[in-house]
This record gives structure tokens, sequence and C-alpha cells, in this order.
């Protein structure tokens, strides 16, 4: 088995941070840690501050938000035609900056910044990271920056202030897997699935066993995405991994929405991540 090691260059296993502080908390409070993935600008930048309060008044652990990117990675249909809509209205990266800053001191989740280094490469690496910090984001995560490319650029995340997120797929090699958990400190994103996103049925076979791998290597929290949209996928997922992000159901939501007003979207997604999360355990009747 390989042990675990942090990388030199990185911020140990010890430091306390916002994303692990949070997700800490709701592990020993039991409750469901979930993670909701908000596309910046679709179909507007108020829908986006609206929903992004919603999520947190809904009971959210920490919130992912999109940057719109034309060359989606993995991205299944629903989230590549948002950003594609956000995208044809001219969003810039600093349009998102700027409207994330305007609601991030409202929240008590934490925010991390799913974006391409395409992105940030394009935008300046010093300044994005400095532009992201300033906006209240607490980490990136980096979805198309693989080790060892990744050291050098999560060397200088961290030196801004800010916590690193890469993913694992399960193709991935165990040295592979010890390579890429190494360099992270928010949390580990493992995609319960290889492909893209999209909405599935039932957790895949070998996922208790492949999260639990990852468990033996890294003191880091393992969240899992890929497929979720229902409360009793989340609370089997609960009973091993430490969150569960979920994309393409929250999307979907939007655009069954997206001919209301701001307000009207936001409602729909809390009314959805309520269904999700539920009252507190013991609690039942109560809202979270």
């Amino acid at each position: 088995m390989l042990a675990w090691k942090p990388h030199p260059l990185i911020i140990g296993p010890d430091m306390q941070n916002p994303i692990r502080q949070r997700l800490e908390e709701f592990k020993r409070e039991g409750r469901l840690a979930l993670v909701p993935f908000v596309p910046a600008g679709y179909p507007d930048l108020e829908t986006t501050r609206r929903v992004l309060e919603v999520c947190d008044r809904a009971g959210a652990c920490v919130i992912e938000v999109g940057f719109p990117f034309s060359d989606p990675i993995a991205d299944g249909p629903v989230i590549q035609e948002a950003f594609t809509a956000a995208l044809a209205k001219k969003l810039k990266t600093a349009d998102v900056l700027r409207s994330v800053q305007e609601v991030s001191g409202k929240l008590s989740a934490p925010l991390v910044a799913m974006v391409s280094y395409s992105i940030v490469f394009r935008y300046g690496l010093a300044r994005f990271l400095a532009d992201a910090k300033g906006a209240g984001f607490a980490g990136l995560i980096l979805p198309d920056l693989p080790p060892p490319e990744a050291e050098e650029v999560c060397r200088q995340v961290h030196a801004a202030g800010l916590e690193t997120i890469l993913l694992i797929a399960p193709t991935s090699t165990p040295v592979r897997r010890a390579e890429i958990t190494r360099l992270c400190t928010g949390f580990v994103y493992y995609l319960s699935v290889s492909g893209i996103t999209g909405e599935r049925d039932r957790l895949p076979s070998g996922l208790v066993e492949a999260v639990g791998e990852i468990k033996k290597i890294t003191d880091v929290p393992v969240c899992v995405g890929f497929g979720l949209h229902k409360r009793q996928q989340i609370e089997d997922l609960a009973k091993f991994a430490d969150g569960a992000i979920v994309g393409s159901a929250i999307v979907r939501r939007m655009k069954e929405h997206s001919k209301e007003r701001p307000e009207g979207i936001a409602d729909a997604v809390g009314e959805y991540l309520r269904e999700l999360i539920g009252p507190p355990e013991g609690q039942k009747g109560s809202r979270v």
C-alpha cells in the first residue's frame, strides 16, 4: 500500500483551512455534506448571485462555482448548454469574479471555483489567484491540470492563500492517485464514473472500495461527483465519503425555470436542495 506523503511544496494534511473545517464540521454533526455546482452567468449573473445565496441557506456544505468554458473537459450536455448560453452573452472571467465578490461575504459555505487552467493561463495565473482570493473563493478545482505539471501551479495557489482540489478518475492507477492526492489540500474530487457529467440512477459498483483506497493514502476529505441526483444516493454516499457533488441535476432545474425571474430560478434550486439534504437526523419535519 502506498503511504500518504505530502508534497514538500504544499501545505501538510494537518493544516486547517475553511474547506476542510467545513467538511469536518458537517461530519461531526452527522449532516449530509452536499456540494452543489452553480454555472456562473446562467442565465445571467443576477441569477448566479441569488442561487449562491439560496444554496447557502438550504444547507450546502461547500459551493462550487463553474466558470463557463467553450471546450468542456467532462461536462455533460446539460452543463455544456448552460455554459454555451453564458458565453453567448459575452461573459468574461472578470465579470464572474466581480459578481461572486458581491455575494461571497454573505455566505457561510466556502466557495470553490471549477475553472479550466486554460482560463487561468489566459487571465494570468498571479492575477487570477489574487482576484479569486479577493472575490471570496477559498479554493480552486483545476480539472485539466495533472501532475507533474500541477506542482508549480499548486505551490502558487497555496502561496496565494487558496486550497487546491484535483480530480481522480476510476481509471487512475494507484501511483497516479497518490500523485494527485498529495497535491490536494481542500478535498479530493473523485469521479464516480468515467466519462461525462449527467444524472444516473444508482451508485456505480466498486465506488466504496475506490474511495476507501484513496482514504488509505490521504487525510484530505474525499468528495464524490458525477451522476448524483437522488437523496438516497447522497445518504448512501455519506456512509463512506466526505461529500457529494451535485451538478447536472441542479442545472437542469435552472433550465426548467429559466424563463422566470432570478428569484424564481433560485427558489426552484433551493427546493431541490432541501429535498436532497432533508432535515437533520432526529429532527424529522424540520427544514435545514
